[in-house]
């Protein structure tokens, strides 16, 4: 299972898509003796890997500590990071503290278009730089890339920067609505896009060594068995059921995108919300509707929980750009 905390809501870029609109440090942080409960409340909870994310994580100053208190509990810490604060140094200490791996955001093989959506000149450059830091210093890293109507076209030669620069995996986050990115939905891949990048995508995976991961895009698990594409994944959609995510002052919801929140870990041990909530206990029946609730393929795909509740304001609806379906929502392939 897979734990997410936003560390803080601060960042030095303010990139158009983000889902926590964040920039300036939210009031009300959770400390660091807070952190550590919520470490282990998510030992307890049963979970196994915990990702550091923000904002930037970088910018909290005790986050070397909370990664070796994470190891030493257990977990297996990974960072989320946009890589334009990862010097050498760092990358060794976070080596040392026992984070296990770093994505690292590049969403062009064009330094002009990843700055100007992250809304910083040299930021393309700095990430490259942060990563060639993780290299050096034995720090497993992988590329994460926002996937957007203006650089769909550009995939497979990320992937081949990927593994030019000794990257572990490239993984595809498909674009979400929420925080800012509802500003940009217009540049979302709808359904025939959708599926057909999806496809390149599990083509590219049987022509390189490094793992390629769709995210917020579950379809792919369907796709992959069509395809007979093997994955190492059970399951697409895993908000509610293995994933969820907490905010820098401990709100906790089903996703990053999935903007419910169904309690807060100061006032209810994380362990029992993971338990006791009705929003995870009602993702947990996988009782869907429309589409997605008569689908052969709705145990290995879900549909996208979050893109249901931003258009359907449902998160058990259907999936709003899912190609398969007939008239009855069954299987046609």
């Amino acid at each position: 299972m897979l734990l997410s905390w936003n560390t803080t809501n601060q960042c030095n870029l303010y990139c158009d898509h983000c889902y926590r609109d964040a920039g300036a440090k939210a009031r009300d942080e959770l400390d660091t003796a807070e952190a550590r409960n919520l470490i282990d409340e998510a030992v307890k909870a049963g979970f196994r890997i915990m990702i550091f994310s923000g904002g930037e994580p970088l910018l909290r100053p005790d986050l070397l500590e909370l990664v070796a208190y994470a190891s030493r509990q257990g977990l297996r810490p990974v960072l989320g990071s946009n890589g334009t604060l990862l010097t050498p140094v760092l990358a060794r200490e976070l080596k040392k503290a026992g984070a296990r791996a770093i994505g690292i955001s590049l969403d062009s093989c064009d330094p002009t278009r990843h700055d100007r959506l992250r809304r910083q000149e040299g930021a393309w450059q700095q990430a490259m730089a942060g990563m060639a830091a993780c290299r050096e210093a034995g720090l497993p890293f992988q590329v994460h890339t926002t996937v957007f109507e203006w650089n769909q076209d550009e995939l497979e030669r990320i992937t081949d920067l990927a593994v030019e620069i000794g990257a572990r995996g490239h993984h595809f986050f498909f674009l979400v609505p929420t925080g800012r990115a509802k500003n940009i939905e217009v540049e979302s891949l709808r359904a025939q896009a959708y599926e057909a990048t999806l496809q390149r995508i599990l083509n590219k995976q049987q022509q390189v060594a490094i793992e390629l991961k769709p995210t917020c895009a579950p379809q792919f698990m369907r796709i992959a068995r069509q395809m007979g594409v093997p994955v190492r994944y059970s399951r697409g959609c895993l908000a509610g059921i293995a994933y969820c995510i907490i905010s820098p002052r401990g709100d906790v919801q089903p996703c990053a995108y999935l903007n419910v929140p169904v309690g807060n870990v100061r006032e209810t041990p994380f362990s029992r919300i993971w338990q006791e909530s009705e929003v995870f206990r009602t993702l947990r029946t996988e009782d869907y509707s429309g589409g997605c609730g008569h689908c052969g393929y709705k145990k290995v795909c879900g549909g996208c929980r979050a893109r249901a509740w931003y258009y359907h304001g449902d998160y058990m609806a259907e999936e709003p750009w899912c190609l398969y379906r007939d008239r009855k929502g069954m299987p046609v392939g």
